[in-house]
């Protein structure tokens, strides 16, 4: 094992440091090394590097890449997960080294934040995008519906029986339903009215339709963390927000399953390119089949579903009342349940309106 004196600079290194002999056993680890990986220096001494890391064969690429080449060898987004903890998104430089059995040095630097501003700017500009999107479909709509109800009045007053009759009345009071929808579509967006809110009394009124909505076979579970504070909020648009993820959820495990509502402190978080200190973190929880393969790039998009009579709409207006709180909104899905999870900042009702108007030029 290689002393922390022969290195003295890398023990206050804010970057993970490890390093090999040419045998590729770990022969130093930096205190931020022990804290990113989760492992300690005195025990993991002498170990295999392939025997530190669940997934190590991207790592070894580069460490064979910058011996044969003997010069230094940078790998831009590399993964990386010690046994028990989750896989973690890095940039790693891979240096041969020769000095008193040390044989490489490979730095390691977190991009995983950088991968998270990255994504919120595609949802904000994706955002914008879903609005524009579905004003232009309501409003290519609604001149075929006019068309579609006028023919059917016309065609009621033709029809020589009265039980011909009522499948016009379908028609017509199905395109006037259609109508009113495009109609609230196109209609100027009503402001965010910003109040205190308990986030805990957004979560109970959800629990409470869900549970009316599908009173056999499902269950909701709570999981809160009463010790949060309230936030500055819409709560019709919260409510409207976590139902429509709650709905899914319900939908997608066709009522029978279970639904978790977790509440936690989340701290010192970038959302919508801002820096926060706390926010409050909602995650709704089931255990249903996941979200297809196919759709989870795109499942914020209008449009797009899941479920053959899905609308494709619920998260995409989720999302967009997310972030008019300054808030984002992410998910994790395997065949065994899907987790959405969103993060509200708490910041004063003068912050949310001052951010609304600037959005608003």
């Amino acid at each position: 094992m290689i002393s922390a004196n022969l290195f003295p600079g890398l023990e206050q290194l804010a970057n993970a440091v490890l390093v090999t002999d040419r045998e590729l056993r770990l022969q130093y680890a930096n205190p931020a090394a022990e804290s990113l990986f989760d492992i300690s220096r005195r025990t993991a001494m002498g170990l295999p590097l392939q025997s530190v890391f669940d997934n190590p064969a991207p790592l070894l690429r580069a460490v064979r890449q910058a011996m044969a080449d003997n010069a230094t060898y940078m790998e831009h987004d590399l993964e990386l997960a010690t046994p028990g903890r989750a896989r973690i998104h890095l940039s790693c430089s891979v240096t041969p080294a020769d000095l008193d059995g040390a044989a490489l040095l490979i730095e390691f630097q977190q991009i995983d934040q950088q991968l998270r501003i990255a994504r919120e700017e595609r949802i904000l500009d994706q955002t914008q995008a879903n609005r524009v999107l579905i004003r232009n479909l309501a409003h290519e709509i609604k001149n075929p519906l006019g068309g579609i109800r006028g023919a059917a009045q016309l065609l009621a007053r033709e029809l020589p029986h009265q039980h011909l009759q009522e499948y016009t009345q379908v028609i017509i009071k199905e395109a006037d339903r259609l109508q009113a929808l495009m109609d609230r579509l196109l209609a100027p967006s009503r402001l965010p009215q910003y109040a205190e809110v308990n986030i805990h009394e957004v979560l109970e009124r959800v629990r409470s339709l869900i549970l009316a909505e599908y009173a056999e076979g499902l269950e909701v579970r709570r999981d809160y963390d009463v010790s949060l504070p309230s936030l500055a909020a819409d709560r019709e648009r919260l409510i409207q927000a976590v139902l429509n993820i709650a709905r899914n959820a319900a939908q997608a495990m066709h009522g029978a399953g279970t639904i978790t509502l977790r509440t936690r402190a989340a701290r010192q978080v970038t959302l919508a390119r801002r820096r926060h200190r706390l926010a409050v973190q909602v995650q709704v929880i089931d255990t249903g089949p996941g979200v297809p393969e196919q759709i989870r790039d795109r499942i914020f998009y209008p449009l797009i579903s899941g479920r053959e009579s899905g609308h494709g709409l619920g998260l995409t207006l989720a999302q967009e009342f997310v972030a008019q709180h300054l808030g984002g909104i992410e998910f994790e899905s395997s065949p065994a349940g899907t987790c959405f999870t969103i993060l509200l900042p708490v910041v004063a009702k003068e912050e949310l309106m001052g951010a609304r108007t600037e959005n608003s030029k």
